[in-house]
């Protein structure tokens, strides 16, 4: 048997048949379940796929959706251009379907793309996203395996069994601990011969993040707190936020650290208790602090709250 044989035969037998976007073709659905899963696993995706679905159950009530709206839906899931671009592109596609290159889509890469192709539109597409790119790397003894070896295995038949095969073996057999004895290619795969599964795939250099500062004032009246929305561009964009300031009076709480993808934030919360309802400036709002769960509110905001509480 050949090595997509192989990972066709175990995902009938062994791989994830319960996931909620599974059994159905409906681009819409699949659309919004491959984009919530970059860089997101499938444990922390569910719930909010199902809330989704529950609220927009079609592309045309997500785009007829404020932004505000779906971002507060998407607060908690990280990676905030995620829900921006899936509100744009959910335009897009209730405008003029959805286009014949995915990939033009907001948000959408190679990868996601190839993946909406093969389970909603039954095409012939190669992914490459984390697990299959591991999993990849190991059978074949490559440290960075590229678009051309992802496309030389694909088969010709059963696409989107061994789409899903590539998913689960990465993300439950292969993973940066491999259980190699339940792994069902395990005897041609190089890294496990030559003793280099921990070598594969390569790790990628990890740079010394440069660390920024910003100081949240935090002005708290009863059970309500002044917050502002951010600027649609850039970190957190279009959520709600403390508004920043250079030197805030008050007392200073301890401060709480927040990693991105470029840089570390080190944030210095001021907190200010004030008896008269200051006028909220522009973009800002008085918010109760039992509302802000269901707000559009990063995370950080969220674990400053519940000390406030």
């Amino acid at each position: 048997m050949s090595f997509a044989e192989k990972l066709v035969a175990w995902q009938r037998r062994q791989g994830r048949h319960d996931l909620p976007w599974q059994g159905t073709r409906d681009p819409y659905r699949i659309w919004l379940s491959e984009v919530m899963l970059q860089q997101t696993q499938v444990a922390t995706v569910i719930p909010y796929y199902e809330r989704f679905l529950k609220k927009y159950p079609s592309v045309e009530f997500l785009a007829s959706a404020s932004q505000e709206e779906v971002l507060q839906l998407w607060s908690g899931l990280g990676y905030y251009a995620r829900g921006r671009n899936l509100h744009a592109a959910a335009k897009e596609i209730a405008r003029n379907g959805f286009p014949k290159d995915i990939a033009k889509l907001p948000g959408v890469g190679r990868s996601t793309a190839a993946a909406i192709a093969v389970f909603a539109f039954g095409e012939r597409a190669a992914i490459m996203d984390g697990n299959a790119k591991r999993v990849l790397a190991r059978v074949f003894g490559v440290p960075d395996p590229d678009w051309d070896l992802a496309e030389r295995e694909l088969p010709q038949k059963d696409v989107a069994v061994y789409t899903q095969a590539l998913m689960d073996l990465g993300a439950t057999v292969c993973t940066r601990r491999p259980d190699c004895a339940r792994c069902p290619v395990q005897r041609g795969c190089v890294a496990r011969r030559k003793d280099r599964v921990a070598e594969l795939p390569a790790p990628r250099v990890r740079k010394v993040l440069p660390l920024r500062h910003a100081t949240w004032s935090i002005l708290k009246r009863n059970d309500q707190i002044l917050l502002e929305r951010r600027p649609s561009s850039g970190i957190w964009g279009g959520l709600w936020c403390f508004p920043e300031a250079a030197k805030p009076g008050g007392r200073k709480l301890p401060p709480i650290e927040h990693g991105f993808t470029h840089f570390r934030l080190k944030i210095q919360p001021v907190l200010r208790e004030v008896r008269k309802r200051i006028p909220a400036g522009p973009a800002q709002r008085w918010m109760r602090l039992a509302d802000v769960a269901s707000a559009a509110v990063p995370t950080p905001v969220r674990r400053l709250i519940s000390s406030l509480r």
